[in-house]
């Protein structure tokens, strides 16, 4: 399965603190991401540039940024298409692409200022974002290769290609990922610091339990950065928590809407782009905006397990999120925009105290892939969203500190587990394939683009007892718990904690409770072999239309007796009857707690040092072999054999009845 790692030993990933990157894919002088494998189109980002906008321009300015998204990604499906003429001339794509699309941008950018002026004062020197560049492409060891779409590029109708990458791969899509975008997480030293903890730090946590998205409810649209446009996000998104998340909600449609979360008092909307495999599956957004059309390609994997905890601050109290806070973190763009806001963190079950930022692991038999979101814990005490998005939230300092004037919130820290096993370096994918994000066109699915989002809907009574139980140093969550729980939630003031600063590597020692919500399905497989699977758009403006989601069963909040609290503020979480969407506990990891197993590639179990003796009998098999005939045979033996000494009693009796007569 692993065969191919020593294609990419020289990016291997060596630390993952802010400024420091791996190989292949880094940045080079300029702080930029590196690209490897074909060309991309980089233009600055006008929206982080807005730090204020009038709120009577709000509207007009959101539209417009999703516009310049838009031409941005109609003017990389050009460079697809003229792939072999820019390759041998990258100056070939100047005046049929790049001309025009600066023109292009100079227009909406002159709206955006003409929207704010109209209301307020005009923004100053944004003109000057209207030229974009050519980024050629670049091998492994960081050399051009002007390779706008090795292997497949994807036509401009979306039809898919299989999966031929060809040697360095080149997706699914025909815009990535490559094989240096993937690192041997077990060459990958320990990273994640301890940050020191004060004796008034607020030790408890909080776990809402909302499922894994196993009904598939997923769209394309982005209600923070592009309220009000169909598929703003040009890259599908899991949604868990609430159940009305489209371009279009409202903030009443966000509170009167249903929530896949255990605590019905919890309706608050976490998302992330989807995780798909490069397998030659086509979704049923093949050929729908978001999917196919724009280089999402492949088979969704549902995950694993999700959890979603919200943990205190290492110095002191915190306070009450403010009701409809927006929190995005990461930079869906960090490819071209570089590592500033990039907040990806990569890693594997038995593995978590070693992450990745920039590049996809590679984890070894019994080892689950896991996605890492460390959100922003400082607020500015009077914003619940700011004009970039950004500036109304903070990450605390290392030492847990916030800025000056913001105020220490619970830290949402979000892990998401998927049983998919290490792709195939050494053939293009073609034996195991990539896996990777959905991404916007021109990033080229790359792991530094990883992001979450969140918009805090818990009621108001539901948010105090959350703030109560981490300042009091309790675990809690809405099935209270018992000594015969499975794993322990992630605490700041545990010796494995983290800061939660952007690219520092957090979350890595701890995991927190395996539960889901038990009223949504169990989890697809993520078996390569299985059949497309429907979802659901909730975007009105959709051009595919999608199978209605299971309906999940309310589950009414059990807020007396939430807690159950040892000496040390510390809890572990009860054991589930329901093992669907959980995976067995270990403790022996490094540094994880609550590992699972997977069934490897070639169908024979194997387990990594901390994972249990035996995996779910439930549990999912990536690239598994499943009901093959050798397992068939395994289990006819018994049958045939009965079957035939049956055959020979019978005979013998026959034959003994003649020599009687």
């Amino acid at each position: 399965m692993l065969g191919g790692g020593g294609l990419v030993a020289a990016n291997v990933y060596a630390s993952a603190t802010e400024g420091t990157w791996g190989g292949g894919s880094g940045p080079d002088a300029t702080g930029q991401v590196r690209s490897a494998g074909m060309a991309t189109i980089d233009c600055p980002d006008v929206g982080s540039r807005l730090t204020t906008v009038p709120d009577g321009a709000r509207e007009a300015v959101d539209r417009e940024l999703a516009q310049l998204d838009q031409q941005i990604a109609a003017a990389y499906q050009q460079l697809q298409a003229s792939a072999d003429s820019v390759r041998q001339d990258p100056t070939a794509a100047d005046e049929p692409i790049m001309n025009p699309l600066k023109e292009k941008r100079s227009a909406t950018i002159e709206r955006i200022a003409v929207a704010i002026d109209q209301v307020g004062d005009r923004p100053e020197g944004l003109e000057s974002l209207a030229a974009c560049t050519l980024r050629p492409a670049q091998d492994g060891a960081g050399g051009d290769t002007g390779n706008a779409g090795q292997g497949s590029a994807t036509p401009s109708d979306g039809a898919q290609q299989g999966t031929g990458q060809g040697q360095n791969g080149a997706g699914q899509g025909g815009n990535g990922p490559v094989a240096s975008d993937y690192a041997d997480i077990t060459s990958v030293q320990p990273n994640v610091p301890n940050p020191p903890r004060q004796d008034d730090a607020s030790r408890g946590t909080f776990t809402s339990e909302c499922g894994v998205n196993a009904g598939g409810l997923f769209n394309s649209d982005n209600v923070i950065v592009a309220p009000g446009v169909s598929n703003g996000a040009h890259h599908f998104h899991d949604y868990i928590g609430n159940q009305s998340n489209n371009a279009f909600a409202s903030d009443e449609d966000l509170a009167d809407a249903q929530t896949s979360c255990v605590d019905q008092g919890d309706k608050s909307t976490y998302y992330w782009p989807v995780l798909r495999l490069q397998n030659g599956k086509q979704e049923r957004d093949a050929g729908a905006p978001g999917g196919g059309t724009e280089g999402n390609a492949g088979q969704i994997v549902t995950a694993k397990q999700v959890t979603l905890t919200f943990v205190g601050n290492p110095r002191g109290k915190v306070t009450e999120m403010p009701r409809l806070l927006r929190i995005i973190t990461g930079d869906a763009k960090a490819f071209v925009n570089g590592p500033g806001n990039a907040n990806a963190s990569w890693s594997c079950t038995g593995f978590e105290d070693r992450q990745l930022k920039d590049k996809y692991p590679l984890c070894p038999s019994g080892s689950d892939v896991v996605r890492t979101f460390r959100f922003q814990s400082c607020w500015d005490g009077r914003n619940i969203d700011s004009a970039n998005h950004r500036t109304h939230v903070a990450f605390a300092g290392p030492d847990g500190s916030c800025p000056e004037g913001f105020r220490a919130i619970p830290q949402l820290v979000q892990r998401i587990v998927y049983g998919v096993a290490a792709p195939s370096l050494n053939d293009g994918g073609r034996t195991v394939p990539f896996f990777a994000v959905d991404s916007f066109p021109e990033q080229l699915h790359k792991p530094v683009t990883d992001h979450g989002d969140f918009i805090n809907v818990f009621d108001e009574d539901l948010m105090r007892e959350m703030v109560d139980c981490i300042n009091s140093g309790r675990t809690c969550g809405p099935r209270g718990g018992d000594d015969s729980g499975a794993t322990t939630a992630p605490s700041p003031s545990d010796d494995s904690g983290a800061t939660d600063a952007p690219g520092t590597g957090t979350g890595g020692a701890t995991a927190a409770p395996a539960t889901s919500a038990p009223a949504e399905p169990a989890p697809a497989s993520s078996d390569s072999t299985q059949e497309p699977r429907t979802y659901t758009s909730t975007s009105p403006a959709n051009t595919t239309k999608h199978d209605k989601p299971a309906k999940h069963d309310s589950q009414s909040s059990q807020q007396g007796g939430r807690t159950k609290q040892d000496g040390e503020g510390k809890q572990t979480a009860p054991a589930k009857a329901d093992k669907a969407a959980s995976t067995a506990p270990s403790d022996s990891g490094a540094g994880e707690v609550g590992q699972a197993t997977r069934t490897p590639a070639g169908g024979q179990a194997a387990q990594s040092p901390a994972a249990p003796a035996q995996p779910p009998a439930d549990q999912s098999e990536p690239q598994a072999v499943q009901g093959g005939l050798a397992e068939t045979g395994a289990h006819l033996w018994p049958a045939a054999i009965g079957t035939l000494l049956a055959l020979s009693g019978l005979v013998m009796l026959i034959r003994a009845k003649r020599l009687r007569y």
